[in-house]
């Protein structure tokens, strides 16, 4: 039996939980998983990189996507850069169609994680991130407003480089978990200051924490157990709940994902729907309409990958990572139609 339409915030919060919907919703939360694209910068009048670093168009560019018939949440910041720059890390802000990104490290190993700053609420851009969901809750809008954090390895990758990162969690573990640690406890402070700013959903998007980098071992000892310690911290505070993000091949990691605490997870369009359906339980699953198809096929393609999703099993639709700047909002908009014609009948609540 069919249920009456839900508003977009309460059939979110249902799907999350996996009670029954009136139709699958199709989100972008933000962060890692940008939705910004230049139809809505051209729409709104609003730009990249001027929005990274100002609140009023911060808010006003995600509440243009949802109000042109995009994506429907809002979500904030539109990059994964926020939490590095605030902790030391210098960033570039991009382009009109780039997104900010670190152009120099602060530390040159995990033994010097103590020369890092600690992430700061009241200045720089994380203040303009929890200015921008103040903006958007005082809207009083019946949307989900989603707060993004970048995961603790992607974090931790930001501050270093890269390659020699990973290569002191094998050499020198005692200090990369002192530096883990740092890490996720100021990431603690910045999700905990968003949700408090009035953020309904927090998303962490790990996307360098994967089980294809990491390795099944690596990926238990330094990406599960911090991106469950920041689950675990606001789990009480969210009216709506968590969303994890793994990028990559999943398959080596299945089995520790089921320790993963979040009530979502989110992954790429590598992975199958099905395949993950079959493998996790008690997640709500989100997905994963490939962000390559979003920029460059038609509407009609996107269509049939999106009711390819529902079919498989999906409770969210969503892209399946960050969309590129040139995707056209037609693109966008097919992929929210699909969710329209959805039905709570051919929607698969979590186990």
């Amino acid at each position: 039996m069919s249920i009456e339409p839900l508003s977009k915030k309460e059939r979110l919060f249902r799907a999350i939980r996996g009670d029954k919907v009136d139709r699958i919703p199709c989100i972008c939360p933000g962060g890692m998983m940008n939705m910004i694209v230049e139809d809505i910068m051209d729409i709104t009048g609003i730009k990249w990189p001027e929005a990274h670093k100002d609140a009023e168009m911060m808010a006003k560019l995600t509440m243009g996507v949802c109000e042109n018939g995009g994506f429907e949440n809002f979500g904030v910041p539109f990059c994964m850069t926020v939490e590095a720059e605030s902790m030391g890390a210098t960033v570039g802000l991009g382009t009109k169609i780039n997104e900010p990104r670190v152009t120099e490290y602060p530390i040159d190993s995990v033994i010097e994680w103590r020369k890092l700053k600690k992430l700061s609420l009241t200045e720089g851009r994380t203040k303009v991130v929890l200015d921008a969901i103040k903006i958007l809750k005082n809207e009083n809008l019946d949307v989900p407003i989603i707060a993004n954090l970048v995961g603790p390895v992607s974090t931790a990758s930001s501050l270093m480089e890269p390659v020699n990162y990973y290569k002191e969690l094998r050499k020198k573990p005692k200090e990369a978990h002192e530096f883990m640690e740092f890490v996720t406890e100021n990431l603690i402070r910045f999700a905990k200051a968003e949700i408090e700013a009035g953020a309904d959903i927090l998303a962490i998007s790990d996307p360098s924490g994967t089980g294809e980098i990491l390795g099944p071992k690596l990926f238990q000892e330094f990406a599960a157990p911090y991106l469950n310690k920041i689950v675990n911290a606001v789990k009480e505070e969210t009216s709506g709940g968590t969303i994890i993000h793994i990028c990559g091949k999943l398959k080596s990691v299945y089995g520790i994902l089921n320790f993963l605490d979040s009530d979502v997870i989110s992954f790429d369009s590598i992975a199958s729907v099905r395949e993950v359906g079959n493998n996790v339980d008690n997640k709500a699953i989100m997905g994963n309409v490939s962000t390559l198809t979003l920029e460059k096929g038609s509407p009609d393609t996107i269509k049939n990958l999106a009711r390819s999703c529902i079919r498989n099993g999906v409770n969210i639709l969503s892209p399946a990572c960050g969309i590129g700047a040139r995707t056209k909002l037609e693109n966008i908009q097919a992929l929210v139609e699909v969710a329209k014609e959805s039905t709570s009948e051919n929607t698969t609540l979590k186990s």
